[in-house]
C-alpha cells in the first residue's frame, strides 16, 4: 500500500501546510535527499498545540503533539512534492520537546512522530535514525518541533 493510500485508510486529516515563519524554505533538495525545516503541531483549525510537557501538558499530550507535527510535516511534503508516494524512506529525525527541566521522557514524546512515520511509510521505510531532546522553549511556546531528512525514489 502506498503512503497516500495509507493516509486514506487511516482516516488521517492533514492540516494546511504552514507558511514559513522566517527567512527559510520548507524543503531543500540535495540529490535524492530532502531536508525538511522544523515543523510545529498545527491543527486543522489553524491553531497549534502549545505548552511545556511535564507542566502544562502530560507525556501523552506531548506524544499527541508530536504526532500532530508529523501530520503537519506530511502536509508540507505533499504540497511541495505533489505526492507522498515520491518518498522512499525516512532517514533522520530531530525531535525537540518544549519541556520542564524535570521532564525526562523526551524519546517517548517523539515516539508520536515516529509512530506516524511507521504508520504511513511502513516498518522498513518509516523507521529513521533519531534524536529526541528537551528545550527550555520553542517558538510561540509550541509543545514540539521536528525537523527531518527523507530520501526520494529515483526519477
Amino acid at each position: 500500500m502506498s503512503p497516500e493510500d495509507r493516509i486514506i485508510s487511516l482516516n488521517l486529516e492533514l492540516p494546511a501546510p504552514p507558511p514559513p515563519g522566517g527567512i527559510y524554505t520548507p524543503l531543500v533538495y540535495q540529490e535524492s535527499l530532502i531536508y525538511v525545516s522544523g515543523h510545529g503541531p498545527n491543527l486543522v483549525d489553524g491553531t497549534q498545540i502549545c505548552g511545556k510537557v511535564g507542566g502544562d501538558l502530560t507525556m501523552e499530550e506531548g506524544y499527541q503533539a508530536a504526532r500532530q507535527v508529523g501530520l503537519t510535516m506530511l502536509a508540507t511534503l505533499q504540497a511541495q512534492l505533489g505526492s507522498l508516494n515520491r518518498i522512499k524512506r525516512a532517514i533522520k529525525v530531530l525531535g525537540m520537546v518544549n519541556a520542564t527541566p524535570e521532564f525526562g521522557e523526551h524519546p517517548q514524546v517523539i515516539n508520536g512522530f515516529s509512530q506516524l512515520l511507521l504508520d504511513v511509510f511502513g516498518e522498513n521505510n518509516g523507521r529513521a535514525a533519531r534524536s529526541a531532546v528537551g528545550m527550555g522553549s520553542l517558538p510561540g511556546n509550541i509543545a514540539v518541533e521536528v525537523e527531518a531528512i527523507f530520501e526520494l525514489h529515483e526519477g
